[in-house]
C-alpha cells in the first residue's frame, strides 16, 4: 500500500511539475512574440499610413485601370472563352 501511494504521488508531482513548465514556457513565449509585435508598430502615430507588407502588399500591385471591379462571370473568363473557340 505504502508503494502505491508513493508511486503515485511521484507521478502526480512529476505531471503537474512538467505541466506547469510547458505552461509557463508558453505564456512566456506568447508575451515575447507580443511585446515584438506591439514594438514595431509603437510611434507610428504621425497621421501618415505605413507602406503595407506582408500577404496584403499584392493587392496594391496591380493598377486600379487594370484590376476587374464588380461581379465577375466565371462561365466567360477569357481562359474559357479561347478554349471555346478553337
Amino acid at each position: 500500500m505504502s508503494d502505491t501511494v508513493q508511486v503515485g504521488s511521484s507521478f502526480l508531482v512529476g505531471f503537474v511539475s512538467s505541466s506547469v513548465f510547458v505552461l509557463a514556457l508558453f505564456i512566456g513565449f506568447c508575451i515575447i512574440i507580443g511585446f515584438t509585435k506591439t514594438k514595431q508598430t509603437a510611434g507610428a502615430a504621425s497621421g501618415r499610413e505605413k507602406p503595407r507588407r506582408g500577404r496584403h502588399a499584392s493587392a496594391d500591385a496591380l493598377p486600379r485601370a487594370v484590376s476587374p471591379r464588380g461581379p465577375a462571370d466565371q462561365l466567360k473568363a477569357p481562359e474559357l472563352l479561347e478554349a471555346a473557340a478553337a
